[in-house]
């Protein structure tokens, strides 16, 4: 996510709980928390998912939606019961393994706690399913929430548009969408099947695997090749325009952008400041989406790294999408009036996602406490592609960062160790970019290159640490670089940058 650029575009727009247990000579309940030291409430024990199979009946003249997911799980351990992620739904039926399972909901832990009809096995796969109603309108605080009392929750998970909606769920709103172990490190296959009225159009993570239409009723089935995380899922319902591209070694392209406006009106102060007017906006918007073979090339070739899933392509929504772009897999997802404004602006944005898609997507973080080396790298390629591009230098660009450093470690704590859920957004890309850059200075650009493409071989597809990313650069640099790196990621104070004694935080 990059959460800073919407300044330029806003002229546009561990806790136990007791679910009851059966058989529990054989079994045990599973974990009511998978231990995240930043969100406590958050994930599952007991089972690994490995799949999802989401469905969503949408009618724009209600909020509600008639919904079901299958999970597909492996048992880590006979379970006797067990617990998804789960808020602001109406669960209306279990099955596990096709047999009725008797489940309770917790909406102040966001859980719906589920007892089997029989012990599940430890080794064995299972098949949760649960009939439910989502509701777009649902905006539950999460638990974690410390802003100041006087400051409202205004995230919209449920992202609305004119003609429908997209989804926003990190770091933990996946499942306000769908019950799920709603934790980065327990990626999972996703299937989404969506039913719009006849002139909308759905765009979601993965490939279109079938398109049928009956009546005024049209019938989308997405899929994705890999694993990816529940925080950046997206199915997005509107009128939309598909461009179809092709990328480097054949990559499919697709991208999804807005056929209409709708009720959007270009402000007159983007008309001043970039030259945008209501004739002009969509085009703009097209030609910023046409860009992105262009980029995956050039990020692609600054890695040496093929891309990791089997499509990409972008996805501009109207409407402000919680002023942020998201790395959504294999569908980056931006406001469309915000890729209307000039390459020099946008393009950067573009690319943070799209680096996204290796660091974050393909290769997550293990837990929120190594969420910088999603953001970290994010920032750090992008503002290299805008330095390739003329638009800025990067040491003067570095030198603006480290500037502005401390007061983020003084108002969120080190990007490793956040003294606040709410910096989890907002607060690891500036100090995790430094990060990177201090390592580069260190060992030099050759060796810096030689451990990124290590770190990322060694865990696509999995999930890593931020102890496995100083692991892989001891070794690849055979040197420790463990005191540098500790100081950057865990230190209270910004630490002075290698080869630039003279900069000041």
């Amino acid at each position: 996510m990059r959460g800073r650029t919407w300044a330029a575009a806003a002229v546009l727009v561990g806790v136990a709980l007791s679910p009851v247990t059966a058989d529990a000579a054989t079994g045990t309940p599973g974990a009511t928390s998978a231990g995240e030291r930043l969100i406590p409430t958050l994930g599952n024990g007991g089972y690994d998912a490995t799949g999802y199979d989401v469905s969503f009946d949408y009618d724009p003249a209600v909020t509600t939606m008639r919904s079901s997911v299958v999970m597909t799980a492996l048992a880590t351990q006979n379970l006797s019961s067990f617990s998804l992620d789960s808020v602001g739904q109406r669960i209306e039926s279990v099955t596990v393994n096709g047999v009725p399972a008797t489940f309770t909901v917790d909406p102040a832990h966001e859980k719906l706690l589920v007892t089997p009809a029989k012990t599940l096995r430890e080794g064995r796969t299972f098949e949760v399913r649960v009939g439910y109603t989502a509701d777009r309108a649902q905006k539950p605080v999460p638990p974690y929430y410390d802003w100041p009392a006087d400051v409202p929750f205004t995230w919209e998970s449920w992202a609305g548009t004119d003609s429908g909606f997209a989804l926003m769920g990190q770091p933990d709103r996946a499942h306000l969408f769908f019950p799920c172990n709603d934790i980065p490190r327990d990626k999972a296959r996703f299937t989404f099947r969506v039913t719009v009225p006849r002139d909308r159009q759905v765009a979601a993570n993965g490939t279109l695997r079938s398109l049928s239409t009956h009546d005024d009723r049209s019938s989308y089935v997405y899929g994705t090749a890999t694993d990816i995380p529940t925080n950046v899922v997206q199915v997005a319902v509107g009128k939309f325009t598909a461009i179809e591209q092709t990328g480097p070694h054949g990559l499919p392209i697709v991208s999804h952008v807005p056929s209409t406006m709708g009720g959007f009106r270009v402000p007159p102060q983007a008309t001043e400041q970039y030259g945008i007017t209501d004739a002009n906006v969509l085009p703009r918007i097209t030609e910023a989406a046409r860009r992105t073979p262009e980029q995956v090339r050039w990020l692609e070739d600054t890695l040496g790294l093929p891309f990791p899933f089997e499509k990409y392509g972008v996805l501009g929504v109207v409407g402000p999408y919680d002023g942020v772009a998201l790395e959504t897999a294999t569908l980056s997802t931006f406001s469309a009036p915000a890729l209307a404004l000039p390459p020099e602006l946008q393009s950067e944005t573009m690319v943070h996602e799209l680096a996204h898609q290796y660091f974050g997507d393909a290769v997550s973080p293990a837990s929120w406490d190594d969420m910088w080396l999603n953001e970290g790298h994010a920032m750090y390629y992008q503002n290299v592609f805008g330095a390739s591009q003329g638009y800025r230098n990067l040491a003067d660009t570095m030198r603006e960062l480290y500037q502005q450093d401390q007061s983020i470690r003084d108002q969120s704590g080190p990007p490793a160790r956040l003294t606040s859920p709410g910096g989890i957004l907002l607060d690891t890309d500036l100090p995790g970019a430094l990060t990177l850059f201090a390592l580069q200075e260190t060992v030099g650009q050759p060796t810096f290159e030689r451990i990124e493409r290590a770190f990322y071989l060694e865990h696509r597809g999995g999930s890593a640490t931020t102890a496995d990313y100083i692991a892989t650069a001891n070794r690849v640099a055979g040197q420790d670089l463990t005191p540098l790196l500790t100081e950057w990621l865990y230190g209270a104070k910004t630490p002075v940058m290698p080869g630039h004694p003279d900069w000041r935080p």
